[in-house]
């Protein structure tokens, strides 16, 4: 059963709380880090940084790794690694999709321009491996130049697919897998990793994160067609605007007739709601359940995380972690 909203809020604050004072060590670490010889790119990170992230992925490494141990000097390092590349990939996709606005202000390319923002990342890239270079560990570099090879590959793979309709169930789950669920892996991986788990820990931890990653996207796909722009921090129906079927408009497509379909190309052809509404989209939506399946599938992931952390010894962090999958699967943004 899904938690109410003031529930899931003290829940966040509760997960937050168990790793305020890492979070604080690793804000320290980023500030230090963030800062370039070039001007541009230490202006970008702050602008980045001022634009009121989550952390949820350095706090899903933290709390990984306190399953285990006291966070270390070195894990405080890598909690501020793995939010660089999120950082990066933000950039580099904001060039990419064009975006005019992150978080509900101007994305970096609106303001520096495409060239300045696309090596900005690409330094922000190169700042987080030569932090992650610092431990001297094979195992951490190994993790990250495989992640970030799935990142790009999950990149190439939608430009490639951009703007067809056909696609796939399958080839959803592909892009989410390298796009967004390898980091959530890499994430609980590298904090196993970090308090000297047993490979067998690290496996378990790794595929936690990776079906919350899974969950984690499935959720942000079906809030792009329900939310609304205040709570998202950007335009809702974003998505198809730019060109992208996700997986709520894949179900949809299904059962489709041929009025429905065309409804969907005029959007792929045209890139805005002028001649199609997304009023009618999402009606359409609605009416052929792709919410509804969207939705169950992503509480399918959830509870295979759920089932992974709930074989690990209760603790703060184990409840953590537990709340964590509640709080993706119902969360407004």
């Amino acid at each position: 059963m899904g938690l109410g909203k003031l529930s899931l809020a003290l829940t966040a604050r509760e997960i937050t709380d168990l790793v305020s004072a890492d979070l604080q060590r690793m804000e320290a670490e980023l500030r230090l880090e963030s800062v370039g010889s070039v001007e541009a790119v230490s202006r970008i990170a702050r602008h980045l940084e001022g634009n009121g992230g989550k952390r949820l992925r350095p706090i899903l490494l933290l709390i990984s790794c306190r399953l285990f141990a006291e966070p270390s000097p070195q894990a405080i390092q890598l909690a501020a690694v793995v939010e660089l590349i999120h950082t990066a990939t933000l950039v580099h996709d904001d060039v990419i999709d064009a975006a005019e606005t992150r978080r509900g202000k101007p994305s970096a390319n609106m303001v520096w321009g495409n060239h300045t923002s696309v090596l900005a990342g690409d330094w922000l890239y190169m700042q987080a491996f030569q932090i992650a270079l610092r431990q001297r560990n094979f195992e951490i570099l190994d993790i990250l130049i495989t992640l970030t090879q799935h990142m790009v590959d999950g990149e190439l793979l939608q430009l490639e697919r951009i703007g067809r309709i056909g696609i796939t169930e399958a080839d959803s789950m592909e892009l989410i897998d390298r796009k967004t669920a390898s980091l959530f892996s890499a994430c609980t991986r590298l904090g196993a990793h970090a308090a000297g788990a047993s490979d067998a820990d690290k496996a378990q931890l790794a595929e936690f994160g990776w079906s919350l990653g899974m969950a984690f996207q499935m959720v942000d796909d079906i809030l792009d067609f329900t939310s609304r722009e205040s709570i998202l921090g950007k335009p809702v129906g974003n998505d198809l605007r730019e060109g992208k079927v996700t997986l709520p408009l894949i179900y949809a497509l299904e059962t489709a007739t041929a009025d429905e379909r065309k409804l969907i190309e005029t959007v792929l052809e045209d890139r805005d709601y002028h001649r199609a509404p997304f009023s009618e989209v999402l009606r359409f939506v609605e009416r052929r359940d792709g919410l509804r399946r969207a939705r169950e599938r992503a509480h399918e992931f959830t509870g295979k995380a759920r089932s992974i952390i709930g074989d690990f010894p209760e603790s703060p962090s184990q409840r953590a972690l537990l709340a964590a999958t509640e709080l993706v699967a119902e969360r407004d943004r």
